[in-house]
């Protein structure tokens, strides 16, 4: 007699089925949290709460390292070994994975609602989950056999930065040092997160457009890649530096590439499929961040640093714009082609897309647009509750998939 399948069972079967399951009930709850959050702090509605940590350091926090990397461990966990010809990721090695991140996030928000003892408690927990996760991709790429490992040695390094910049926010909850948080902060979004999106940018967006387009060219110039990392770290250390002053230097130089590469892997030609035209756009926004982060580097130039005419303008371009937009663009095409379902976006998916793209840009006017000054709260509530919206109705759409057999009846 078959063996029936429990709901444990499905979690279990792939690497991307439970961590994609709790990184879209992460987002869900980090994206609730800070609209209370904002509805409270702007006076918009009689919402008050007192947190065991600064809200705008627990946000940071919580998008850079609570939310992203449950669905990059998920892609890594199924990508290096088929990227490498490398050993399987065990159900055992990627559920404790899952569990103990999962356990720490979800300790932390008790955390911040009671004591900051468990918020420490919360982010030590989620160290060790990133911990099995890092020696369990460096042990398939270490042993894999395949002689091509560049994309892997990136995205594995840069891992490695993210543990780091997580244990300083831990150190930094415990000595409240300055240096620590304002290190962890930068080393997750340019020794982190950028390093992993644009490398994998770079190996699937050309594949998947060969996939699906006609007479199509891959262009994957090793050497840009080497040049857009080395802008990327540049960028991270003159910040470290205090010395923003002089990140146009590399700024310019990254967003001229990226734009090049959106334009050379067919940034037009994408739009007559749906499921390739979110990751292009996506990556899209990656130029268009460099660009908004270079100009308001050289305006500080010229101004000798008494003009931050853009805010907060860049980074939201590329952590909503390029890391929010390609995650779950990436995310989609998992879950819909590991589900056993035909590789097409449906058109409700397409139009939540189009509302995260709609977040990006209300939340850079608020910081573009002299005239929205007054408005500037309101602005910021309504992007944040927007993408809220956008995300509940794509975790609704998606989350079911995790834990349900896929409708081919293969395993996976």
């Amino acid at each position: 007699m078959k063996k029936q399948l429990t709901t444990w069972d499905h979690l279990a079967a792939a690497p991307h089925r439970s961590l994609f399951l709790v990184g879209a009930l992460q987002g869900v709850i980090t994206l609730f949290w800070w609209v209370v959050d904002l509805t409270g702090r702007y006076g918009i509605a009689d919402l008050t709460a007192t947190w065991s940590v600064v809200p705008t350091w627990a946000h940071a926090f919580l998008m850079i390292y609570g939310f992203f990397p449950f669905f990059i461990l998920g892609f890594l966990f199924t990508t290096y070994p088929n990227w490498m010809s490398g050993e399987k990721v065990k159900p055992g090695e990627y559920m404790t994975t899952c569990l103990l991140m999962a356990a720490g996030a979800m300790l932390f928000y008790v955390g911040m609602l009671s004591d900051k003892a468990v918020v420490i408690m919360g982010v030590a927990v989620m160290l060790a989950g990133w911990s099995v996760a890092c020696y369990i991709l460096l042990r398939v790429m270490i042993g894999a056999s395949s002689s091509d490992k560049r994309h892997a040695m990136v995205t594995s390094t840069a891992l490695l930065m993210g543990w780091l910049g997580l244990a300083c926010y831990l150190l930094w909850l415990m000595t409240d040092s300055w240096m620590l948080l304002n290190f962890s902060r930068t080393a997750g979004i340019w020794f982190f997160l950028l390093p992993i999106v644009l490398t994998v940018s770079h190996r699937m967006i050309p594949f998947f457009s060969s996939r699906v387009l006609d007479n199509y060219v891959m262009v994957r110039p090793y050497w840009m890649l080497w040049l857009m990392l080395l802008c990327t770290a540049s960028h991270g250390l003159l910040q470290l530096l205090d010395m923003p002053s002089y990140l146009w230097l590399v700024d310019f130089p990254l967003a001229t590439f990226a734009l090049y590469l959106s334009f050379q892997w067919g940034f037009l030609r994408s739009f007559s499929v749906s499921l390739l035209a979110v990751l292009h756009i996506s990556f899209a926004w990656l130029g268009v961040s460099m660009l908004l982060y270079g100009v308001q580097s050289l305006v500080l130039m010229q101004s000798e640093g008494t003009s931050l005419i853009l805010g907060l303008a860049p980074l939201h371009a590329l952590a909503i714009g390029y890391f929010a937009s390609m995650v779950l663009g990436m995310a989609s095409r998992v879950t819909i082609g590991h589900s056993g379902r035909p590789l097409v976006l449906d058109h409700f998916t397409w139009l939540l897309f189009i509302g995260f793209q709609a977040v990006a840009i209300i939340r850079i006017l608020a910081d573009v647009v002299p005239t929205a000054a007054n408005m500037t709260p309101m602005l910021y509530l309504v992007a944040g509750l927007i993408w809220l919206g956008c995300f509940v109705l794509w975790a609704a759409r998606f989350v079911p998939v995790y834990w349900r057999q896929r409708v081919d009846g293969k395993p996976g």
